[in-house]
């Protein structure tokens, strides 16, 4: 009886000495056993508290901050009244998309058909603006560059215009800069193979034009927009209409 007794202490002895060998050495989930009972004959399986799911926080798409880019400018000693952006379709905003055009990094493209013109960037983006486009917009395709750019141009209506327009003689020698000027804030005068190819990208003081087309002028934007467009480029960029 002793020796039997002995024995059993020798393997309770072992397997306590097993298990506080383990535990010490690697960490395990927490479990819940169910003891076999007179009243319960079977022991349940062991159940594991499942560790809580982290769920990541939805992506938040940050929109672009129209009211900074179209607001109000004080530029040049002139003050340029804000753009109403929210009664412009969306589309003809300036924003960051991906490249359409397959041109090289600093090209300007213009798109005749969609009424965007497209400053392609690194990494297969482009900023697209909306533009308008008049009779003189829809004349030209090709490739050339901007020869030069001018801060607050004057405007000369070709003699066609006056004809047209009799109020428009008094500007046969140029009409000077300011808000109400068809040029608006900036031009880009456009060369071809050294020659004036009289295609111009400007800005325009009739924001409701943008994105339509009109009965005169060339590549028209929003004057916020061709400011933006004229900070980024430098003479000599080139140009894709299309």
């Amino acid at each position: 009886m002793s020796s039997l007794v002995s024995r059993r202490s020798f393997l309770t002895g072992l397997s306590l000495i097993g298990v506080s060998t383990v535990s010490a050495c690697a960490q395990f989930p927490k479990q819940s056993l169910s003891v076999a009972s007179p009243l319960n004959p079977t022991p349940l399986e062991p159940t594991l508290e499942k560790a809580p799911i982290e769920v990541a926080a939805p992506e938040t798409r940050v929109s672009p901050d129209y009211a900074s880019m179209y607001g109000a400018v004080e530029d040049g000693g002139r003050a340029l009244p804000a753009i109403p952006f929210s009664k412009v379709d969306q589309r003809f905003l300036r924003q960051i998309v991906d490249d359409p055009t397959g041109e090289k990094p600093g090209t300007i493209v213009v798109n005749t058909t969609d009424k965007h013109l497209y400053l392609v960037l690194k990494d297969g983006k482009a900023m697209r603006y909306g533009v308008g486009l008049g009779r003189q917009g829809y004349s030209w395709k090709g490739r050339a560059i901007v020869q030069w750019k001018r801060k607050w141009p004057t405007w000369t209506p070709p003699s066609a215009m006056i004809g047209r327009d009799s109020k428009l003689e008094k500007w046969r020698q140029g009409m000077p800069p300011g808000i109400s000027n068809p040029l608006g804030s900036r031009a880009l005068y456009i060369f071809k193979d050294g020659v004036d190819t009289l295609y111009r990208i400007h800005g325009s003081p009739d924001w409701k034009s943008i994105g339509k087309s009109a009965s005169s002028g060339c590549v028209r934007m929003f004057n916020q927009d061709v400011m933006d467009l004229y900070d980024r480029v430098p003479g000599k960029t080139p140009l894709v209409v299309i």
